[in-house]
């Protein structure tokens, strides 16, 4: 068997409800109880740790202050804290995507810089400077951690491949948004999804390498384009269909060989 076919295998078999569970913890669990896209990010935004200690915060946190004041977030996130987050980091969170809600839905913030290339990046970067743009004055490490940084570019204004991390929780928010499955939502129809680039973790970076879908050793956003671009050998129209079965083989420790 192939490395296409045992990721075809895989896939197929994971596309089921029952990856999602109280016996197999993701943070999309959470996200689609509401099919929000709003609620989403913040699940995405704070995937970060183990599984089910992300699902367990999420789960206490009270997304309806996305529609309350600046006052009423404050008040009623302040003794909230999450591994490098801290109560301030979480309120400023929560009311800058208030704001930005009053604003515009995030597909159409993100489709203003996608269309002109078709760039997920370009998109990304957009988001993450309107929510910089709506937030109180912060300057934390947690915080950026949250958020993440808008991506670095060259001399010619152009994104780096080599320079950037991965992006992997932003990446695997539009994964949830874009493509549409018994797992991803499909909440946004402007978007293309073999346009979507692998949620690179630790988990996908080690299983590609021991599959021969990557030769780099260096964890960063060329190594995600790279395994996206072998995967668009597999499926050209939706590469990113494989990166739910890849995650899960690395968390569950499975080892696959293409003999």
């Amino acid at each position: 068997m192939n490395i296409k076919e045992l990721l075809e295998t895989e896939s197929n078999q994971r596309n089921c409800d029952s990856e999602l569970s109280f016996d197999k913890p993701d943070p999309l669990i959470v996200a689609k109880r509401y099919n929000d896209e709003y609620i989403s990010l913040i699940c995405a935004s704070f995937a970060y740790g183990k599984a089910t200690k992300i699902v367990e915060f999420l789960n206490t946190l009270d997304f309806s202050l996305l529609e309350q004041s600046d006052e009423i977030i404050k008040k009623e996130l302040k003794n909230f804290y999450y591994r490098f987050q801290n109560s301030q980091d979480i309120q400023t969170f929560f009311i800058a995507l208030k704001r930005l809600k009053e604003v515009d839905s995030l597909e159409n913030l993100f489709f203003e810089k996608y269309k002109i290339n078709n760039s997920v990046l370009e998109g990304i970067d957009a988001l993450i400077k309107q929510i910089y743009a709506h937030s109180m004055d912060l300057n934390s490490h947690g915080y950026t951690f949250l958020v993440s940084n808008p991506l670095k570019r060259d001399k010619l204004g152009n994104i780096k491949d080599i320079g950037n991390a991965p992006y992997k929780r932003w990446n695997m928010f539009l994964r949830w948004m874009v493509r549409s499955d018994c797992l991803d939502m499909g909440l946004w129809d402007k978007i293309d999804k073999k346009d979507l680039i692998l949620p690179l973790d630790t988990h996908t970076f080690a299983v590609s390498k021991s599959l021969g879908l990557l030769t780099r050793d260096t964890y960063d956003l060329k190594s995600a384009l790279l395994i996206t671009d072998k995967l668009r050998e597999f499926d050209e129209n939706d590469p990113i269909k494989y990166d739910f079965a890849l995650y899960r083989i690395g968390q569950e420790k499975i080892i696959l060989t293409n003999n």
